[in-house]
């Protein structure tokens, strides 16, 4: 009975699915992407689909969550196995100008250091979600740490792609890159991060981020804190704590964070104007809270939420969101990246709050399950 009343609320009393925003057209909006992007020949230039940050890596992390929330069957997508697939045959592809032939100079070893850590941390999530390690992520993992730098002031990180174009790709976003190794490591099953064998690398690993934690932007250290909640005595409770409070600090009166607030970024003059609160900004910071530990007697977790649940766009499903260097003709696969990070974030914000959250706006909202069980009964 309390299934079909809470159906009747959800469906009279708001206008999406659950609290306000729509799950199925953002797996639509998710879906079409990763269609377009396999498709295009960029991502595919070195045989296999890249796995980027904005468009492959935030997929990832929301489409395994979709697919539960909405009572999917038959197992991954077919763009999450082309993806996952694409990581396991790099595996034993060992040299970078083979595999990045359009490029030259140092940005062939930076672009492999960044394909080598995220082909680790997708292969360590999806090996976790199968409960084994497989051989392809052991071999992964085994590279990572092979190309793990040693010695200099970048010790215990990778080489990462620095095209100059934030907030993924910079000199900075070293750090960032580092942060997503101590993911992989921590998420990776059986164990891992245990093994005696990677000690010394993990310790040079969490030595770097340490070091870097008062210098780097909010952006890259909200990386970090997702990683701290994987990877053991990443951090000390005082600085994650520290870095939740600049969080809640910095969030806008209407609910979410603007650009600005995650970094001092590079002047571009090109780039579209950014103002008030912004969806990516909004998303990464509402889904990393929770991975930390923010629960929803968080007034700004359950601010940040609500933000996000009023700012889908209602036609296409996405969360809007600009480039941050410069704009995109309307209708290229560029001109949406920040879109595709902004709604794959967005989307495990909101899931996660779901499973989590019996009442959302101080009465009780039918879960996705429950308006699924309603129209199918």
């Amino acid at each position: 009975m309390f299934t079909r009343i809470a159906a009747v609320v959800a469906f009279t009393s708001l206008p999406a699915w659950c609290g306000d925003w729509n799950p199925k057209l953002a797996e639509q909006y998710l879906d079409s992407r990763q269609k377009e992007w396999v498709a295009w020949p960029t991502a595919m230039a070195s045989g296999v689909a890249c796995v980027s940050c904005h468009t492959g890596l935030p997929y990832l992390v929301a489409r395994p969550a979709l697919r539960r929330a909405l009572g999917e069957t038959g197992g991954p997508t077919l763009y999450e196995g082309v993806l996952v697939a694409s990581m396991r045959a790099t595996v034993v592809r060992t040299d970078a100008s083979d595999l990045f032939k359009g490029l030259k100079g140092k940005i062939v070893d930076q672009v492999y250091g960044a394909q080598v850590v995220l082909s680790a941390l997708v292969l360590a999530q999806d090996d976790a979600q199968r409960g084994r390690m497989s051989p392809e992520a052991e071999k992964s993992l085994q590279r990572l740490w092979s190309l793990q730098i040693r010695s200099g002031a970048d010790k215990g990180t990778w080489q990462w792609s620095d095209f100059d174009l934030d907030p993924w790709e910079t000199a900075d976003a070293a750090y960032y890159g580092a942060a997503l190794g101590a993911l992989a490591t921590g998420i990776a099953p059986d164990a891992y991060q245990a093994r005696p064998e990677i000690r010394e690398n993990i310790a040079e690993l969490k030595a770097y981020l340490h070091d870097g934690l008062k210098t780097q932007p909010l952006h890259n250290r909200l990386f970090l804190l997702w990683a701290a909640a994987k990877l053991h005595d990443l951090l000390p409770d005082s600085e994650r704590q520290a870095i939740l409070d600049e969080v809640w600090k910095k969030q806008q009166a209407d609910g979410g964070w603007t650009l600005e607030s995650l970094g001092q970024w590079k002047k571009r003059a090109d780039a579209p104007p950014a103002s008030g609160s912004n969806s990516y900004a909004t998303a990464l910071v509402t889904f990393v809270a929770e991975q930390a530990g923010a629960g929803h007697s968080e007034p700004g977790l359950a601010r940040g939420l609500a933000w996000l649940r009023a700012h889908q766009d209602a036609q296409s499903g996405r969360w809007s969101a600009d480039s941050m260097n410069h704009p995109h003709d309307a209708g290229t696969m560029p001109a949406l990246f920040m879109s595709d990070a902004a709604t794959g974030y967005a989307t495990a914000a909101l899931l996660a709050a779901e499973r989590t959250a019996p009442h959302q706006h101080g009465r009780p909202t039918a879960k996705i399950s429950e308006v699924r069980a309603a129209r199918n009964p």
